[in-house]
């Protein structure tokens, strides 16, 4: 079976890898869990933005956060820090729109590849 890429210039799960410690189930599920709830938070996130409710948009935001660090997103969480922060101090529209359209360009495409690694390492269980 040919090596799966780890990491790219959105993500890298060299830090799931290490407190997985050799262990496919916890990595599996791990990416199973985020597969789950990031789409649900960003799907809350894009309401919340065109609704301009912008402490919902915060709130959502605020929890995805360190999702995106956990997985070595930190292009992304930076840019979930600063839609957070100007949700609730700023609230300008267009920025935040820019912001989230931002953040779904780096991670629609890594949704993808975490599926492809999460299917992988759950044919090696």
């Amino acid at each position: 079976m040919p090596e799966i890429e780890i990491s790219d210039q959105n993500f890298d799960l060299s830090f799931l890898m290490e407190i997985a410690d050799g262990s496919n189930e916890f990595l599996v599920e791990s990416i199973e869990l985020f597969l789950k709830q990031t789409p649900e938070l960003m799907l809350a996130i894009d309401h919340a933005i065109k609704s301009q409710d912008w402490a919902a948009a915060g709130q959502s935001a605020h929890k995805l956060k360190p999702n995106l660090g956990f997985f070595g997103m930190l292009g992304g969480q930076t840019l979930m820090q600063e839609l957070e922060a100007l949700a609730k101090t700023a609230p300008d529209s267009q920025l935040i729109k820019a912001k989230f359209d931002e953040l779904q360009a780096i991670i629609t495409p890594t949704l993808v590849k975490l599926e492809v690694i999460k299917n992988a390492k759950a044919a090696e269980l």
